[in-house]
């Protein structure tokens, strides 16, 4: 009885399906029948190959998903300044309206997003803005207001082929609860 017991779960653990021996499915020597273990060895082998398939292709999804998204690095404020200060360019990508309360020294400013009634939506023409002031390989550090928007800039930016992209943690609220310096 125990060469049953133990076969039986070894069949079991090796499927997805828990075959409980019975009178129905052994033979008189205590083995499954020829017909169960036929249609489970095909089961598990149509089962491998699609699980193949289905990992192949969603790995593959999940590979160019993440190559397209590229995670930028994102640094604390003063980090930031001293980035600015060592020669790297800051894009400001807060709305014009914002920009003017106060930004960065020396800081373009070219809106991610504008206002529009009581949301926001995605300035079309960002990236054709952004190449007319910054190449490729220039360094750049990406602010707005929180972090945000500058993430998302950042991202696109990443993704679009830009090659030193940083992104501002907490945009210019930190900047200036920093009392960093400022123009207005």
């Amino acid at each position: 009885m125990s060469s049953l017991t133990s076969s039986s779960s070894s069949i079991a653990s090796s499927t997805s399906h828990l075959l409980l021996p019975n009178t129905n499915n052994l033979t008189s020597r205590g083995r499954l029948l020829p017909m169960i273990t036929g249609s489970l060895q095909r089961r598990r082998r149509d089962s491998a190959i699609s699980y193949k398939h289905w990992s192949t292709s969603r790995n593959a999804v999940l590979r160019e998903e993440l190559e397209a998204t590229a995670v930028p690095t994102s640094v604390p404020v003063r980090v930031a300044l001293e980035l600015l200060q060592a020669g790297q360019r800051y894009l400001d990508v807060r709305t014009p309206e914002e920009y003017s309360v106060g930004h960065a020294p020396g800081a373009i400013n070219i809106p991610y997003m504008y206002r529009v009634g009581s949301g926001m939506t995605r300035n079309p023409h960002f990236l054709a803005e952004v190449a007319i002031y910054f190449r490729k390989d220039d360094e750049i550090i990406v602010g707005c207001l929180s972090g945000k928007r500058s993430l998302m800039a950042a991202a696109d930016l990443l993704a679009s082929g830009y090659n030193y992209v940083t992104d501002i943690a907490g945009g210019y609220e930190a900047w200036s609860r920093n009392g960093l310096p400022m123009e207005f």
